[in-house]
């Protein structure tokens, strides 16, 4: 099997289990209990807080809260700080801040302004600017499009953002980013997602970075766990689990991104132009490649590829059961809906050989030959 949609969901790594196993069979205990193993469990709270903070942020400056996913970071962050106003976001979102702000917009809280796209997915800079004005309360701007994997410059953009409105709070939703591109918060940002599963952690943990001196707004209440920032009994065995994976890709960060943005393009290179389209620029994140096959179904290529053990995407596995039978983002990004129709969304990781590409590159050539000779 070849397995290239590692932006919906990546393996979990091996090496990080085995460490983190003993916080699963072993001190299992409640990282709350004020009995001794309780308390040496917070110690080890604060460690993988300290380290998953670390790689992008100054302590000093930054805290950092685990959640249950990036989906509950980011919802945590339209609903904690989206009060009033107007809220400004971009067309290419994930759909936990489509679907967040647009219930904000429907409970009569906040206006919702929605900045246009680059042909490449990345947001029209000054368009987005020209929406925030006095009465803007939150501004929420993808970091890595999930889609196209356009990289947004998020530190330029929350620095021209508070230069016209000093008041407003910049949100990031860093999933796509943490872990894969060189990057490190500036001061302008206020609140940053992140998420175990895109890189080797496991699925149901996640984080949201918040600038100190941010007033704390909590979005689940209870036991008051997470200093009164995020109740409900703590996954220290997720939240472990999710800082010895980080450590992993932390190691060869920079090396990973060279290399795969080689393997990326020696990969389209391969491909036949007569039948595919690329969507994602050169300098887009090296772990995704949008392309779109025009005329052709984009599910229906999936499906052929799977049977012949090729696992790819369509675009955001969390909009997989949209009614909408194009993608919202490309055709936000100016794509016709044929070319739209035709979107395959591949998405590597740190493991993704150049051997692998290869036989992936054949496979799309030839199911997308065999698919037209079909059609006549």
């Amino acid at each position: 099997m070849i397995y290239l949609d590692n932006a919906a969901t990546t393996k979990p790594d091996s090496r990080a289990f085995s460490r983190a196993q003993e916080y699963l069979t072993e001190k299992w205990q409640n990282p709350s209990g004020l009995y001794r193993e309780g308390f040496s469990l917070q110690g080890e709270l604060k460690k993988a807080r300290s380290f998953l903070l670390s790689r992008i942020a100054d302590e000093s400056a930054y805290t950092l809260v685990f959640t249950s996913c990036g989906t509950e970071s980011d919802n945590q962050s339209m609903f904690g700080y989206g009060r009033r106003g107007n809220v400004v976001t971009t067309a290419g979102e994930h759909a936990a801040i489509l679907s967040s702000v647009t219930e904000l917009k429907n409970r009569g809280i906040a206006e919702v302004r929605f900045a246009p796209l680059n042909p490449d997915g990345s947001v029209d800079e000054r368009a987005l600017l020209s929406l925030v004005d006095e009465k803007t309360s939150l501004v929420s701007v993808i970091h890595v499009n999930n889609e196209t994997g356009a990289i947004n410059d998020v530190n330029a953009l929350a620095r021209a953002v508070k230069e016209k409105n000093p008041r407003v709070v910049f949100h990031s939703d860093g999933v796509q980013a943490y872990g894969k591109i060189p990057f490190r918060l500036g001061k302008e940002i206020d609140l940053y997602s992140v998420s175990a599963h895109k890189i080797g952690g496991l699925k149901g943990t996640g984080a949201l970075v918040r600038r100190k001196s941010l007033p704390v707004r909590p979005y689940i209440f209870g036991g008051g766990q997470e200093s009164g920032e995020r109740s409900g009994t703590e996954n220290l065995f997720g939240i472990k689990m999710f800082e010895y994976a980080a450590e992993e890709k932390f190691r060869t960060l920079a090396e990973d991104y060279q290399r795969l943005g080689k393997v990326r393009e020696e990969f389209w290179e391969r491909l036949d132009r007569e039948s595919f389209v690329r969507i994602s620029s050169r300098d887009s994140s090296p772990y995704i490649l949008s392309i779109s096959a025009p005329g052709l179904r984009g599910e229906v290529l999936l499906h052929m590829a799977d049977d012949r053990g090729l696992i790819v995407g369509t675009g955001s596995a969390c909009s997989s059961n949209a009614k909408n039978r194009y993608s919202r983002v490309i055709l936000a990004c100016g794509k016709d809906e044929r070319t739209a129709d035709g979107v395959l969304r591949l998405s590597f990781s740190p493991s993704t050989t150049a051997k692998e590409l290869s036989q992936a590159s054949s496979i799309f050539n030839q199911i997308a030959r065999e698919l037209r000779e079909r059609m006549g």
